[in-house]
Formats: structure tokens, C-alpha cells, sequence
């Protein structure tokens, strides 16, 4: 290339992410691709056809850049419902091109160059890069991880010593990719105790939210005043109506935290296809798709988790989210990238090693697999597996 055209890249550090390597592999060995994140079963047609009735019905030219006033007000009265706090859809909620641009939004336009940014690990893989575009500096908290019934858990007093003048956002995710834990009420309570007397900002991605399982209750931000009032909420109609392909989620903040954010919104995607979105809120007046989903997922999990139990995998809690980790340290003492390249090629399965989700990788011999599958792919996952 010529000298002249190279660039000075942003994100020199950024490469092909484990997911597509993984999912690579698994398609040149016929693995069982439990690896990427996403289901491998269809949405409800009933959703497809209030898109495609919008298509049909004109809906097809720009909508308001914030969102569509009837999605909008259609999130706002969920979350009202689900949590007790309103927000208004007129000032207070932006809908988004997906999680990941709602992320990488809502650090942009509050953290600005040397801003440190609390980054609780394992952590999912765009945040750090975000940061890193906003010319902030990620200071780094590692999840404890006990191998019996407490599974991961987060340090409080680690994440408090971190804190600094220098401190702008902390991002906060539950249910937890990679590690399927959940934040309860006492989690809230001491990150409240961190931020109560300062400007620090909170962005909470809560794309699992309606993966709770075993009665728990999922700890929404939104439940609580003194937290919702500092923080971006991040959540994902991909995640819940299991159409990660079309890209739409939200953010819900106070109007203050919106009107910036949608300074950088309007110049990063503008907005989001129209028929979709009357499609969504047309889909959303009946609550039972969300409110049926922990029932939904709780027995692939137990599907999943049943057939493991007799394996020489050792199983983490899995509270939430469709993943589960598992301890291979009775298997191999092989790095987890290795491992997990191993029982592609070798079982036929394939994972995603949880030393991915941290900046500097490090090795606790623990795998990430995707439970959101037809059971078929489950139980023939499992057929392999039960060769270890």
C-alpha cells in the first residue's frame, strides 16, 4: 500500500473476534455451533407479519430520528409495567440500531478524551473498543469466580477502590454475557453507594433482561430512582423476540442523558427502518412473547444443564441470559482458546473460551456455550459431548 494511504488506526489492538472464528471453525468441522450467540430457531410469523403489513401499508420513508412515537410510547408503558418507573417517550427514550450502537452512543457522548471508564470483566467485547473511540481510558475490575453454587460475582469494593476523580461511567451488564449471573438488589444497592455524591454516569446493558430464571426477579437499573437518574438502560428486541438480525433496541434515560445522546445518534445512523419499528409496537401491545420467555429459555437451560450433569464438565450457575459456562478442568489442562478449538475440531462442538471476554486474556479453564437452540441441536450437542 502506499505510505501515504495507510491510517493510523484507531483500534490497532482489533482483530478478527473469537465469534467468527469460532463459528469459522464450526462450519469447516460440521460442529454443533454453540458458540455464537444467537438462536438457531425462527421468530414468531405473527411479528414478521406486522413488519411486513408496515412494508405493505407505506411505512417505508424516514421515521423521527429518536424513533417512532407509537414504539417509543409502546417502551416506555413496557418498562413502566415491568419496573414501575416512566419515562417519557418523548424526551426520555431513543431507539437504536441495536445494542452494540446504543453502547457505543451513550460512551460517546459523555466520555470524553482521558475520562476513565469502569470496565467490570469479563466484560462483552465492545465496550473496551468503545472507550477506545471516545479517547477514554478503561480501568479494569475482575469478577470473582467461585466454582460451586456462587459462580461469578462482583468485587464492590474492588470496583469502589477503582473509582477515581478521573471517573466518568461505569458499565454495568445483567443478566451477564459471558457468565449467565444476575445482579440482585444488594448489587444495586452498593453501586449506589459508589456513585450517590458524585458525577459519575452508569450504563447499564440489559439485553438479557427477560432471561431470569427460577423465579428470580431481573434487577432493572429502572427499578431504582437514585441509579436510573444517572444512567443510559440499554436493551435489545433481538435478544427478546429472537431476531438478532434485524438490529433494534433502545436506550431509556432522563431527558438531560437523551438529548446527548441523541446529538451522537443523529450522526452515526440518524434513525432506524421504519417498517420494522411500527412492526415492533403493532407486535408489543400483547406482553405474553416477554413475559413468557424466562419459562421458555429456563427449560432449554435445564435441557442443556441435565444433560451435563453426569459429564465431567463442572456447571457454573446459570441464573440468566441462554449461556452457560462449565469448568473443563477435569477434561484438559490445555489454555481455554486451544480447548475450545480442540472440541470443535476433535468432539464436534463448538465453544467460545471465557479468556475472550477480558482485555489482557486470562485463564480460569472456562468455557461460554449458547444455549438458545432447536433441542435437536441441543441434545445432538450433547451426544458429542457425552464422548468426554
Amino acid at each position: 500500500m502506499n505510505p501515504h494511504f495507510q491510517i493510523d488506526s484507531k483500534l490497532p489492538s482489533v482483530g478478527t473476534n473469537i465469534f467468527s472464528l469460532m463459528s469459522a471453525l464450526a462450519v469447516e468441522k460440521n460442529a454443533v455451533n454453540l458458540g455464537q450467540g444467537f438462536p438457531d430457531f425462527d421468530c414468531d410469523p405473527a411479528l414478521v407479519d406486522a413488519v411486513a403489513g408496515a412494508m405493505r401499508g407505506g411505512m417505508n420513508q424516514y421515521p423521527p430520528m429518536p424513533g417512532t412515537a407509537d414504539l417509543r410510547t409502546a417502551i416506555a408503558g413496557k418498562i413502566e409495567m415491568q419496573y414501575g418507573r416512566r419515562y417519557d417517550p418523548l424526551t426520555e427514550i431513543t431507539v437504536t440500531a441495536g445494542a452494540t450502537q446504543a453502547i457505543l452512543t451513550a460512551i460517546l457522548c459523555c466520555v470524553r478524551p482521558g475520562d476513565e471508564v469502569i470496565v467490570i470483566e469479563p466484560a462483552y467485547d465492545s465496550y473496551v473498543p468503545a472507550i477506545a473511540l471516545a479517547g477514554g481510558v478503561p480501568v479494569f475490575v475482575q469478577m470473582r469466580v467461585g466454582r460451586a453454587r456462587e459462580g461469578y460475582a462482583i468485587p464492590w469494593d474492588k470496583v469502589a477502590a477503582a473509582v477515581s476523580p478521573k471517573t466518568r461511567l461505569i458499565i454495568v451488564n445483567s443478566p451477564h454475557n459471558p457468565t449467565g449471573s444476575i445482579l440482585q438488589a444488594e448489587d444495586l444497592e452498593a453501586l449506589g453507594d459508589i456513585v450517590r455524591g458524585t458525577d459519575i454516569l452508569i450504563l447499564s446493558d440489559e439485553v438479557y433482561e427477560h432471561m431470569v430464571y427460577d423465579r428470580a426477579r431481573h434487577e432493572s437499573l429502572s427499578r431504582y430512582p437514585e441509579l436510573a437518574g444517572r444512567a443510559f438502560v440499554v436493551s435489545s428486541f433481538g435478544k427478546t423476540y429472537h431476531v438478532t438480525g434485524w438490529k433494534i433496541g433502545y436506550v431509556a434515560a432522563p431527558a438531560a442523558l437523551s438529548a446527548e445522546f441523541r446529538k451522537v445518534h443523529q450522526f452515526n445512523v440518524f434513525t432506524v427502518n421504519t417498517p420494522v419499528q411500527h412492526g415492533m409496537a403493532a407486535y408489543m401491545a400483547d406482553p405474553a412473547p416477554y413475559r413468557g420467555l424466562p419459562a421458555f429459555y429456563q427449560r432449554k437451560r435445564d435441557l442443556f444443564r441435565d444433560g451435563l450433569k453426569n459429564s465431567r464438565f463442572k456447571l457454573l450457575p446459570s441464573p440468566g441470559t441462554y449461556f452457560q459456562c462449565v469448568d473443563y478442568s477435569a477434561i484438559s489442562d490445555l489454555p481455554e482458546a486451544e480447548f475450545s478449538r480442540w472440541l470443535t475440531s476433535e468432539i464436534g462442538v463448538a465453544a467460545i473460551p471465557v479468556s475472550a471476554f477480558y482485555n489482557v486474556p486470562k485463564e480460569s479453564g472456562i468455557v461460554r456455550f449458547c444455549f438458545a437452540k432447536k433441542d435437536e441441536t441441543l441434545r445432538l450437542a450433547l451426544e458429542r459431548l457425552a464422548r468426554l
